[in-house]
């Protein structure tokens, strides 16, 4: 185990990663509503260092808590590394990722990996659990906060929208993810194509 991480946890998942919680937002408003227009607002003004989660409600204090169009996906998470290979192929410095308005911004977990799959976070005060739902897909906005090319760079690695599961608290620093299935960290910044369904063959499954 990692120095810094929390302790080994038996929360019934099989598979176990030390990551790290880079960056956590919680806001009460949309910051990046409608079509990019105007004064782009301060990537930093709702990040937080400490979040509480509520089984079937999501953050507290978040735009998207308890609201029942939301249940399914009141948290979204998203991996740095897909970030950070975003940054490289545009050419560009860092991004700074609470600028992606994501509630959790991990490093260490291939996160696209977690869509319909159930997991935990323990970031040292018990494993909050979660339900990775469907893609996070980027918003227009991302060409603006982050680079011209990035709302279309993080398509298909944009992060997972998922449900909370349990009660508990999310800290910005070293983690332990618990997975139900096993989870490659080197591929967390690789960019996940939805799948493609085959065509039937000319003259088969047609009735003239």
């Amino acid at each position: 185990m990692a120095a810094g991480h929390p302790p080994m946890i038996d929360v019934g998942l099989p598979h176990r990663y030390d990551v790290e919680v880079v960056a956590l937002v919680v806001s009460a408003v949309h910051r990046y509503d409608g079509r990019p227009s105007g004064a782009v607002p301060d990537p930093a003004a709702d990040r937080v260092d400490r979040a509480e989660v509520r089984a079937g409600h999501g953050v507290v204090g978040d735009r998207y808590a308890g609201k029942a169009a939301h249940r399914d996906a009141a948290l979204t998470v998203l991996a740095v590394e897909s970030l950070d290979a975003l940054a490289a192929e545009l050419g560009v410095p860092a991004f700074d990722a609470a600028a992606t308005r994501r509630t959790v911004v991990l490093r260490g977990a291939e996160v696209e990996a977690l869509r319909g799959v159930e997991f935990a976070l323990d970031c040292g005060e018990g494993p909050v659990r979660l339900r990775g739902g469907r893609p996070a897909n980027p918003c227009a906005w991302m060409d603006v906060v982050l680079a011209p090319g990035a709302h279309r760079g993080l398509r298909g690695r944009g992060g997972v929208r998922c449900a909370a599961l349990s009660d508990g608290v999310l800290r910005v620093g070293p983690a332990v993810l618990h997975s139900a299935v096993e989870l490659d960290p080197a591929r967390a910044g690789e960019v996940v194509r939805p799948a493609v369904r085959a065509r039937p063959a000319p003259g088969n499954g047609t009735l003239g």
